[in-house]
């Protein structure tokens, strides 16, 4: 058993003097990207600054507690981030059976048995021992790049993971800000629907005491008519909302608590993008496509390691013991045996199989190349398409404001001048029909300006923190 020791005692030794590993070493491709992100300011040099948007976490900017609440739920209940979390413990796992080639395999062995000879009255008892030992010699490097390829995968899946957790972070936040407008919305049309009861009740009024027409009066219910039929499907649209928000927070469809209401949350004074060379290092969709490729080259190294001599070392080592009785004396035996031996593998001819293996590996790196360089392009045209749109959105909901203002000015004065006699309902009619319009495109505005920011937080690549 000694010399067993001793044996894998050597072969552990001998993994300090294995040769270098065959196949290109990693290095990260040039990739040649914009010095500034494309947007439609007047003012470009505000993107100089280091200080980027996606700099913060979540919780920042994100202020409403209600928001944060379902944020934190989501984060510990969704089933994509759970099963993301389980894939990362499954390239754990895989990692651990990839990198333990690298070591001696050792097996033990043993046997018991025991029995009378019923003519001579002699008992006995046999123990066997034994234990094998392999171990392969990684002299260039096939092991080391498979173990080094498990590694990149390992680090990839961890990356989706925070993808799939930016990604879960905004869409409870963006469904969240669609849910608070629909509930303006739906609040605009109940004030329209209280004041159009109002108008009918004052037309029916005018109408008793001659000073308006039937006509007014239905002119006026057809405001009142429009305005109810918009409830139903607010609401409608609301319940699925919160629908699709239970179920990124792995509950079943219920009702969602609010918090500020849409005209309340707060808006940042500036969203800086940041430098464009901190993208690469701040979207896990990039650094991703990154690990991928770093697993691809090293999968060249493991195919190029199969056109080399394969050698392993074995032994093996035991001992029996037993224990006899015969007439009256008792005896005890031992036996130690031990081997060692080397095995050497060479391919000599495999039709092509082993060069059609590397260009398969050299292949797949090329198309891992392209993804990455494809992902960092994608990355700077979601960038560049959320500065434009979040900054064209604010400048949408600033001027609805002003149209909202407008018409009611408009609708105070048509309703003066009807009142004094000197024009038609009609008038206060379409000034009444376009307030509302404009008052839904309004809440539609808000909503859509703060779900623009959010999606210029995700594209930044923020919101993963934990």
């Amino acid at each position: 058993m000694k010399k067993l020791i001793g044996f894998t005692a050597s072969v552990l030794a001998s993994t300090l003097i294995v040769g270098c590993s065959v196949g290109p070493n990693y290095h990260r491709p040039v990739v040649q990207t914009p010095t500034s992100f494309r947007d439609l300011s007047d003012n470009p040099q505000a993107q100089a600054q280091a200080a980027s948007y996606a700099d913060l976490p979540w919780w920042q900017v994100f202020q409403d507690p209600q928001l944060q609440e379902l944020i934190r739920i989501a984060l510990k209940q969704n089933y994509d981030l759970q099963l993301a979390t389980e894939r990362i413990n499954a390239g754990r796992a895989q990692l651990a059976v990839t990198r333990s080639s690298q070591f001696p395999q050792v097996q033990g062995n043993g046997n018991f048995s025991g029995g009378k000879e019923s003519n001579f009255q002699t008992k006995f008892n046999f123990l066997t021992l034994a234990a094998d030992a392999t171990f392969q010699l990684d002299f260039f490097g096939k092991l080391r790049r498979a173990t080094e390829a498990s590694r990149a995968e390992l680090l990839a899946t961890e990356d989706a993971r925070q993808t799939v957790l930016l990604t879960l972070v905004s869409d409870v936040a963006s469904d969240y800000f669609a849910l608070l407008q629909l509930d303006l919305q739906l609040e605009i049309t109940r004030q329209t629907v209280k004041t159009q009861e109002d108008s009918v009740k004052l037309t029916n009024l005018r109408v008793q005491h001659g000073v308006a027409t039937k006509l007014d009066v239905l002119q006026a219910q057809q405001v009142l008519d429009s305005a109810n039929a918009t409830i139903p499907d607010l609401e409608r649209r609301i319940a699925q909302e919160e629908n699709a928000i239970s179920i990124l927070l792995g509950n079943y469809p219920q009702a969602v608590t609010r918090g500020r209401p849409l005209v309340e949350q707060p808006m940042p004074p500036e969203v800086p993008p940041g430098l464009p060379s901190s993208l690469i290092e701040r979207r896990p969709d990039i650094r991703e496509a990154e690990q991928n490729l770093v697993a691809a080259n090293a999968e060249i190294g493991v195919a190029k390691a199969q056109f080399f001599p394969q050698i392993s070392l074995t032994g093996s080592g035991g001992g029996a013991f037993g224990r006899s009785s015969a007439f009256t004396s008792l005896l005890t035996t031992q036996l130690g045996i031990w081997s060692y031996g080397a095995q050497v593998s060479q391919p000599i001819f495999t039709a092509g199989a082993l060069r059609g293996n590397l260009h398969l590996a050299e292949s797949q790196h090329q198309q891992a190349l392209i993804t990455y360089r494809q992902t960092i392009q994608r990355a700077f045209g979601d960038v560049s398409d959320a500065l434009i749109g979040y900054e064209k959105f604010h400048q949408v909901r600033l001027r609805q404001e002003d149209t909202v203002k407008d018409l009611q000015e408009s609708v105070r004065l048509s309703d003066m001048r009807y009142k004094g006699g000197t024009t038609t309902y009609l008038e206060v009619l379409d000034g009444q029909r376009s307030l509302f319009s404009a008052e839904l495109t309004l809440a539609d505005a808000r909503g859509t300006e703060y779900q623009s920011l959010v999606q210029l937080y995700r594209t930044l690549g923020g919101g993963w923190q934990q």
